[in-house]
Formats: C-alpha cells, structure tokens, sequence
C-alpha cells in the first residue's frame, strides 16, 4: 500500500535557486534533449556532438538532487549515451543512467531491484534489430522501459516509507 503521505524525498531538499519543478523539468529536458541530439550526430556533425554532450551533462548538474549524486553520474551516463552509438547491441547499457537516475531520485535500495527490466530489455532488443536503422525503435521501446522501470522504483519507494518517516506526516 502507498502511504498517502509520501513525497519525493528530493522535493523536500532546500534548493540554492530555481523551484523543485522547474529544475526537475529542465533537466530531464535537458538530459533526453542531449541525449537525443547526440545520438542524431555522426562523423560529419561534430558540433552536435558537443552539444549533445554539453546538454546531456548540464541536465544531470541541474536536477533537484544532493550535489554529489548529480555530478557523481555525468561521466558515466554521458559515456554511456557515446556507447550507444554503437547501435541496438548497445541497450543493456541504459542500465548506467537507470542506475543513476535512481540515486539522483534519492530511491531506497529496494526499488534497484527494478533495474531487471531494463537489463532484461538490452538482451531482447538486440535479438530484433540488429543494424543502426533500428535505433530510433529501440530507443523508443527501451526509454519506454526505462520510464515504466523508473514508475515502479517509485512506487517501491513510496510503498516502503514508513508514516512515522514521511516528512509530512505530522503535520
């Protein structure tokens, strides 16, 4: 059962600028924005590499989070989203930014158990397409994963907090 008195943990941390909901947003439009542009780049296109890169990393720096888990995961998720170019083989490898978005989130170690789904994900993705022409499916049907992933971590999250714990239960 969700406790009805559950809030994200990082919607209470005191935020030097901006408001919860518009760093929130911002960044997770930034980080997807980069990511995407990044993967829409080649050889030819270096300075949308650049960009790509830039936003994806000023995404992750922004997000409502302690300071250390937001610059902890640049370097990892944005070698990841690189590897990606790789094609469809490369899926089993949004398990990096899962994870990190996962300790971004402030999520309890219960709900990591999610990061099954998208692990299983990277190993059947690859079984259906095989060439970089299939990338803009499998992102589409791997990010679908990830965000349902990331729905159930939250809901791990919001059904394990004890009333007693809950920042606004005594309010």
């Amino acid at each position: 059962m969700i406790n009805p008195h559950w809030r994200e943990p990082t919607s209470t941390l005191p935020l030097r600028w901006g408001t919860y909901r518009g760093r929130y947003l911002a960044g997770l439009l930034l980080i997807v924005g980069g990511a995407i542009q990044l993967q829409g780049s080649n050889t030819w296109t270096l300075p949308l590499l650049l960009i790509g890169t830039t936003t994806h990393a000023v995404g992750w720096s922004i997000m409502p989070s302690a300071g250390w888990r937001r610059m902890l995961v640049i370097v990892p998720t944005t070698a990841q989203i690189w590897l990606m170019l790789t094609g469809p083989a490369s899926m089993w490898m949004l398990v990096a930014p899962y994870l990190c978005w996962l300790l971004v989130r402030h999520r309890p170690p219960a709900s990591y158990l999610t990061v099954v789904l998208p692990l299983a994900n990277g190993f059947i993705i690859p079984q259906f397409f095989m060439e970089y022409s299939g990338m803009p499916l499998a992102l589409v049907i791997s990010m679908t994963v990830f965000v349902g992933s990331a729905w159930c971590a939250r809901l791990i999250a919001a059904g394990g907090q004890k009333l007693s714990e809950s920042p606004t239960a005594f309010r």
